[in-house]
């Protein structure tokens, strides 16, 4: 499993307006795409920042979307955000929900 985290700065008074735009607007979006598994959004206390996780089922995948589905996500998300989205990728190691444990030590 793959992960792309993705941070950026809320303009202000935008919370709730951002939180309605991930979950009607994004993530049918991020449901269209070939191995998208899930999308976790964090937003701290005072909602000038966020947060989001997305699981994918290969690294392939997630770059694939990257390269098409995002700059749709950009687009609806342009008037929410302030700057560009900072985007890093890891590999999973380790989820209770998604059933994945840390690979045995050679």
């Amino acid at each position: 499993m793959f992960a792309r985290i993705v941070s950026m700065r809320l303009k202000p008074n935008t919370m709730a307006e951002f939180t309605q735009t991930i979950e009607k607007r994004i993530i049918p979006i991020l449901r269209k795409q070939k191995g998208f598994r899930d999308e976790i959004t964090f937003i701290p206390p005072g909602g000038t920042e966020a947060v989001g996780i997305s699981l994918w089922d290969s690294r392939e995948q997630a770059e694939a979307y990257n390269s098409s589905g995002y700059s749709e996500v950009l687009k609806e998300l342009n008037k929410l955000v302030e700057g560009t989205p900072q985007v890093k990728t890891y590999d999973v190691a380790n989820s209770t929900a998604h059933n994945i444990a840390a690979r045995p030590a050679a």
